[in-house]
């Protein structure tokens, strides 16, 4: 008799023992071990198109760092904090805000115009959001008979090397801060580059209606 009930005493344990490990298993947060105590590796994104507008009009969007909440994707708000002019560049220090998913953070990037060419921003190192995070435009003549073109029908005829169309390159490179936030994000950050040049696309025609060059 108790040979019998140190066996229904072990199968229980055994039993619960099995449940335990179970719940563990169906319960237990992600696993961190391949990501550094010191936030994520960089990822770089880059992305081109053809846009049938001026190089002058392109950046004159771009370098409205005030408008980004109207067609930025997640960017809720921006503050200009200073503005200068240096070898004639227009630099500012920008305070922006994104918010995705359940997150929402401010930081201040240090953006730098290089009129009709050029918009690049930079956050500062206080981000609490990345480790790193540059964003850069660039604005350049292009061919007619480019295969990136945006699917308008370009002007074959000569034109001044601002009349359009122009190849629009976007590079974006991050790291986070956080590799919970790494864990969370970098999928879904990973297709923001293609979201800001289709939202930069209707931006256009929202101002300058189709293009015609």
């Amino acid at each position: 008799m108790n040979l019998f009930r140190s066996i229904l005493n072990a199968s229980s344990f055994s039993s619960k023992s099995c449940i335990v490990r179970q719940h563990r298993c169906l319960f237990s947060l992600p696993d961190f071990s391949s990501f550094s105590p010191l936030g994520s590796p960089e990822q770089t994104h880059h992305e081109r198109k053809i846009f049938p507008y001026k190089q002058s009009d392109l950046y004159n969007i771009v370098s409205n760092v005030a408008s980004y909440p109207k067609f930025i994707p997640y960017c809720t708000a921006t503050r200009i904090l200073r503005t200068s002019e240096e070898n004639g560049s227009t630099l500012m220090d920008a305070e922006m805000t994104v918010g995705f998913m359940s997150f929402e953070e401010s930081y201040v990037s240090k953006v730098t115009c290089k009129p009709h060419e050029s918009v690049q921003a930079v956050a500062s190192s206080s981000t609490p959001l990345f480790k790193t995070l540059t964003t850069t435009w660039r604005f350049q003549p292009a061919s007619p008979q480019s295969p990136h073109s945006s699917g308008a029908v370009l002007r074959t005829d000569k034109r001044a090397a601002d009349d359009g169309p122009t190849l629009v390159t976007l590079d974006l490179s991050f790291a986070f801060a956080s590799p919970v936030h790494a864990a969370v994000s970098s999928t879904f950050f990973g297709q923001v580059s293609k979201m800001m040049v289709k939202a930069f696309e209707e931006r256009c025609l929202e101002v300058y209606g189709i293009g015609r060059a």
